[in-house]
C-alpha cells in the first residue's frame, strides 16, 4: 500500500530528472553560446619603461597559459572569437591591462559578446601574480575577475594558476545573466 501511494512522487521526480541533467552540462549548440574574445595572457612588469623583449620560456610559458585559458572558455560554453584580423588592433593597444576598455573595442569589432584577458605579474624570481578577468564587451562591466598568487616559475604552476582560477572564480558559478 505505501509502495503504491510512493509511485506518483516517484513518477514525478524521474520526469523532472532528464531536465535537470541537461542543466548541469554546458550547451553544445554554438549558435545558442556566447562569444567571446579570449585574448593572450601578458607579462607585466612593474619599474620597466617601455617594452622589453621577453625572455623565451616566460614566452613559451605565456603561450600554454593562453591556450590553456581557452581551452577552458570552450569547455565552460563560450566560442572563441577568431581575433586574427584584429592583429593590428591587439598590436597597437596592448597591453590590455592597462588600456582602459580598449580590449572591449576590439572584441566588439571581432563580434564577441564577452572579453575574456589575463596577466601575470612577477614580483620575485619565484613567485608571480595571475589574474584574469571576463567583461561584457558592449558595456565594459566586469562580470568575473580573480587572482591567485603562483609560487614557482615552471610551465606546471603556470598552468596550475590557470586551472585555480577558472575552476574557483571564473566559472564557479554561471556568469550572471547567461544561462
Amino acid at each position: 500500500m505505501l509502495v503504491l501511494r510512493a509511485l506518483p512522487a516517484l513518477a514525478a521526480l524521474l520526469v523532472g530528472l532528464p531536465a535537470a541533467a541537461a542543466q548541469d552540462k554546458p550547451p553544445t549548440d554554438t549558435s545558442r553560446m556566447d562569444k567571446a574574445a579570449v585574448f593572450g595572457i601578458e607579462l607585466a612588469e612593474p619599474g620597466t619603461i617601455g617594452p622589453r623583449p621577453l625572455r623565451p620560456e616566460d614566452a613559451r610559458r605565456l603561450g600554454l597559459a593562453s591556450e590553456a585559458l581557452r581551452r577552458a572558455v570552450t569547455e565552460r560554453g563560450l566560442e572563441p572569437v577568431d581575433l586574427g584580423p584584429q592583429a593590428a588592433a591587439i598590436r597597437r593597444d596592448a597591453p590590455f591591462y592597462k588600456c582602459e576598455g580598449c580590449a572591449e573595442t576590439i572584441a566588439r569589432a571581432a563580434g564577441a559578446a564577452l572579453v575574456v584577458y589575463g596577466y601575470v605579474q612577477r614580483s620575485a624570481p619565484q613567485v608571480l601574480n595571475l589574474s584574469i578577468t571576463i567583461t561584457e564587451a558592449g558595456s565594459g562591466k566586469v562580470l568575473r575577475g580573480g587572482q591567485v598568487v603562483i609560487q614557482g616559475d615552471t610551465d606546471d604552476t603556470w598552468l596550475h594558476g590557470v586551472r585555480s582560477l577558472v575552476k574557483n572564480r571564473l566559472f564557479a558559478e554561471p556568469l550572471p545573466n547567461r544561462t
